[in-house]
């Protein structure tokens, strides 16, 4: 993969965000649920869902900063 030095577009950010805050939602409905609070045993549990979201959100950014991006003409 080449090295790019454009900036990240704010689609990729956006998409970023939204996916750690689902995630981070996701894990607290998941925290809630289960009998056993701790998902990771090395961490404190009251960090753990913020820890964890960052792996989905880190995915979608390299993700839609490595698509390729169709060019606009005209506008």
């Amino acid at each position: 993969m080449a090295r790019s030095t454009e900036p990240i577009e704010k689609k990729v950010k956006a998409s970023s965000a939204v996916t750690y805050l689902a995630s981070l939602a996701g894990l607290a409905v998941l925290g809630g649920v289960t009998d056993d609070p701790s998902l990771i045993s090395s961490m404190p549990d009251a960090l753990e869902p913020f820890i964890l979201a960052l792996v989905p959100a880190a995915a979608a950014a390299i993700a839609g900063w490595a698509a390729p991006h169709t060019p606009r003409t005209g506008t």
